[in-house]
């Protein structure tokens, strides 16, 4: 005879894991955003239009960026174990939760690989550029052309699962996403001006964890 209530407590168990790892995901995007821009407004010498987020780990404090990039990226690779889940079988099932994983570990690389002084930052840093680039900044240069293009990519797989699921509204939400944060950051990052980059960087965040959101809502087709 089978044990009908020890498979329901397990399916439970399951469902309220998968639903968790979810929620690293929603969690995510708000805590980077939140925390890089305060310090982003608070920290001395730091200025949003010459100087990125990830230059944030440098200085004396810089360990809170660190752990910030770190962190978030854990949650979203949580929260990509937890789409795997939900999304298949069908389309989509494969390459958008490897997409927002490579999407996490791309920035917890660049919390563990910093940045080159420069441009005046931390204080006392040349205000150039950096005469030279270290191993530590072309990886850090590496998870992050990584971490972009594997989020750019996620815009566009997970808008043709939403479609053919049928949910045209967020279809199309994910391609406005897409499309908004590649024209910013194509802007911002030739200019020098990373207050655009910024903007694009919330856009892209945001998406991502309301992405996490939508799918721990439920249903959606595996088609």
């Amino acid at each position: 005879m089978i044990d009908t209530s020890a498979t329901f407590a397990a399916t439970t168990r399951i469902t309220s894991a998968t639903r968790a790892l979810l929620t690293c995901g929603v969690v995510a995007g708000p805590l980077f955003v939140v925390v890089a821009l305060l310090q982003a407004f608070t920290r001395d010498g730091f200025d949003l239009k010459r100087h990125p987020f990830s230059m944030l780990s440098l200085g004396d404090i810089g360990w809170i960026q660190i752990a910030n990039f770190v962190i978030v990226g854990l949650l979203f690779v949580a929260c990509a174990v937890g789409m795997r889940r939900v999304l298949h079988p069908g389309r989509g099932a494969t390459w958008g939760p490897l997409l927002i994983g490579a999407f996490g570990v791309s920035q917890i690389f660049g919390g563990i690989f910093l940045a080159d002084p420069g441009l005046g930052f931390p204080p006392g840093a040349p205000e150039g550029p950096p005469a030279s680039v270290s191993v530590t900044g072309i990886v850090h240069g590496l998870a992050f052309a990584v971490g972009m293009s594997s989020l750019v990519a996620a815009f566009f797989v997970l808008a043709r699962r939403f479609a053919v699921a049928g949910d045209r509204v967020w279809s199309r939400y994910s391609v406005a996403s897409g499309v908004l944060f590649v024209l910013l950051s194509g802007i911002g990052v030739p200019g020098g001006d990373f207050r655009i980059v910024a903007v694009a960087i919330v856009i892209g965040w945001a998406w991502a964890s309301l992405t996490a959101a939508r799918i721990r809502a439920g249903p959606l087709g595996a088609s």
